[in-house]
């Protein structure tokens, strides 16, 4: 087996698509990855800003989780509807499109392309920071581990979506498991305790402040929190990799992904107020996240609490396998409506949409390259991508229903409704309150990626109106065309070039421009070799053309005498047949000159319809 072939698998055929469809249980490493890890640092991420209250801060930690698992709820409904409403992949673009319009279709996609290539290079450089701060002999090599990583989750993911749900299957159920059994251990001694247990290793002492909870605080912790919703979005927009029943496959995806997450946030938040367990300075000395305080208070610190972190770890870097997953799609979507590059509706050779992880990989290393593989910084801008998406997908949902109308449709709207304003209301929230953090970057980045999309339709809206005919194929002027060879010395190469060009007209014309004066020996071999076998034939003799150049041009003689020739044929097309030597191996390139290509090149960029170009290969 090739070596290309064992590293990403052979190709498929178009046929073999049903066998690489997923069932609900592979869906969740493929799709989920990224909602489910972001109960690493959803939790840490509000407590983190409450770090500051001391004790009095946790005791706000398990209603604002309330509050944002009661949002999750309400998403969760919405997308069910949505699932249900588009089997064929229902993202927010395409619900914002087709309800609300493209303007806002587009501001689906630049705010989800985003935060797809934001997720991939966060959850990357994450899983990395946690690592050198485990091992500090690697700090110096973040940036080469991250595009390590990078690189590997991009060969997997290379080799379909099959493979790469079994692959990342082991990590994902450890992750699950894990969390589930100090959650659920650490209920077990709460409710013994009476809600005050001891716990086995104590977590940092928190101070008593005396510091007020503002409403604005408030505000940016519910922000800060909602970071564990990205990643909701991922299922509605990959229904057809699902094997059928597709739809309900997808929801019991989505069902698991959802209760899973729920039960993560409420047992942390929980947990975390019973064991007293608040988030540590990022950053500094003595750091510990809060995932690894309340595994140590619920387990110790024996096998089990390392194995737990280990595969927190895993997953975390893991999470931008949804990216992989996704971004494709998406891209695919927008190319459709002709927004992108149609090079992205493009199938690989495993039957992937290959193009777009080609993209998704290059913008993802161009963002940790810049940052030097430290992007935490870049957390807070998820949720507003992902709470923009969801806003314009429950709104566009509820014209669709309003649309459809029919039994049951008052309803769906009524909770896409309710989610519509809920998450509208969410993300204004997560705006002010991270703009002066980053959010302002994401404002930027998407009117800008907007825009390019926009010229991008322009740009085919044009060609489909210059390419597009009306009516019949007219059958006015089909004469011959008059054909140009350019000819340096009589040679086998010359032999094929007038070969074929006098099958294609009786009009030729051999050009050769005497740059080396070498006239004499070009017309004595013109009329020995072409000449004495077309009178034979009975034949007109093709044209010699000598051009002379006392500066030694090649190319600026030749187009101009092409150039004198279109104008005095105002009803003939020109067909310049340019013979080329084409060599076997890449070096021996630069052995020849590369006139023959430039050549083509030059009439090509004239732009004049009348001028057509015919390459002739000889393959040595």
């Amino acid at each position: 087996m090739p070596f290309f072939d064992l590293l990403v698998g052979k190709p498929l055929a178009t046929s073999e698509e049903r066998a690489e469809q997923i069932g609900p249980i592979a869906g969740i490493p493929v799709f989920g990855l990224d909602a489910l890890s972001s109960a690493a640092y959803g939790p840490e991420a509000a407590l983190t800003l409450l770090i500051p209250l001391g004790l009095m801060g946790i005791a706000h930690i398990v209603p604002i989780s309330m509050a944002i698992i009661g949002l999750l709820a309400i998403v969760y409904l919405s997308y069910c509807q949505t699932i249900d409403a588009y089997p064929h992949g229902g993202g927010s673009y395409t619900v914002a499109s087709e309800n609300l319009g493209a303007n806002a279709g587009l501001l689906a996609a630049a705010a989800l392309m985003i935060d797809y290539i934001l997720n991939a290079a966060v959850g990357i450089s994450t899983g990395v920071g946690t690592l050198v701060s485990a091992f500090p002999r690697l700090q110096p090599h973040t940036l080469a581990l991250c595009l390590l990583i990078l690189l590997v989750l991009t060969l997997i993911n290379m080799r379909g979506v099959r493979d790469t749900g079994s692959t990342f299957l082991v990590p994902t159920c450890l992750f699950v498991g894990t969390l589930l059994a100090v959650i659920v251990i650490g209920t077990i001694r709460t409710i013994a305790a009476h809600g005050h247990p001891l716990p086995i290793v104590a977590p940092p002492r928190l101070p008593v402040s005396g510091a007020m909870l503002s409403l604005w605080v408030l505000a940016k912790v519910f922000a800060s929190g909602c970071t564990a919703m990205t990643g909701v979005e991922a299922v509605s927009n990959g229904i057809m990799a699902f094997r059928e029943p597709k739809q309900k496959n997808a929801r019991r995806t989505l069902t698991i992904i959802i209760f899973l997450l729920m039960t993560f946030l409420a047992g942390i938040a929980l947990l975390c107020r019973a064991y007293s367990i608040g988030a540590t300075e990022p950053g500094v000395a003595g750091y510990q996240s809060i995932l690894s305080q309340l595994t140590a208070a619920v387990i110790g610190r024996g096998w089990f609490y390392y194995l737990t972190i280990a595969s927190i770890l895993s997953v975390v870097v893991l999470s931008a396998n949804t990216s992989y997953a996704d971004f494709p799609r998406l891209t695919r979507a927008i190319a459709l409506n002709n927004y992108l590059p149609h090079v992205f509706l493009i199938r690989g050779r495993r039957l992937l949409y290959s193009h777009g992880i080609y993209a998704l990989v290059g913008f993802t290393a161009l963002l940790l390259i810049v940052f030097g593989g430290v992007t935490d910084r870049l957390i807070p801008l998820f949720a507003i991508g992902a709470f923009l998406a969801f806003t314009l997908s429950q709104a566009g949902m509820v014209m669709h229903w309003k649309r459809l109308g029919g039994g049951g449709a008052n309803w769906r709207m009524a909770v896409n409704g309710i989610g519509a304003v809920a998450t509208g209301i969410t993300l204004v929230v997560v705006l002010v309150a991270k703009f002066t953090t980053g959010a302002w970057i994401t404002a930027i980045l998407v009117p800008a990626l907007m825009s390019v999309m926009v010229a991008v339709r322009h740009h085919y809206d044009g060609v489909a109106r210059e390419v597009a005919v009306e009516g019949p194929m007219r059958m006015e002027n089909l004469a011959e065309p008059l054909i140009i060879i350019p000819v340096d010395r009589w040679s086998r190469i010359s032999e094929k070039a007038l070969r074929f060009a006098m099958k294609l007209s009786d009009q030729v014309q051999a050009v050769h421009v005497d740059a080396e004066e070498c006239y004499e020996e070009v017309s004595r071999n013109w009329q020995q070799n072409v000449g004495g076998p077309f009178a034979q034939a009975g034949r007109a003799v093709p044209e010699l053309v000598f051009l002379e150049s006392p500066y030694r041009f090649v190319l600026t003689p030749l187009l101009d005498y092409i150039g004198k020739v279109e104008r005095e044929c105002p009803d003939r097309q020109i067909a310049v047949l340019v013979p080329e030597l084409v060599v076997k191996h890449w070096w021996q390139t630069p052995l020849h000159n590369q006139r023959a290509r430039l050549l083509k090149v030059l009439l090509t960029v004239q732009r004049n319809h009348r001028i057509m170009v015919i390459s002739l290969p000889w393959y040595l």
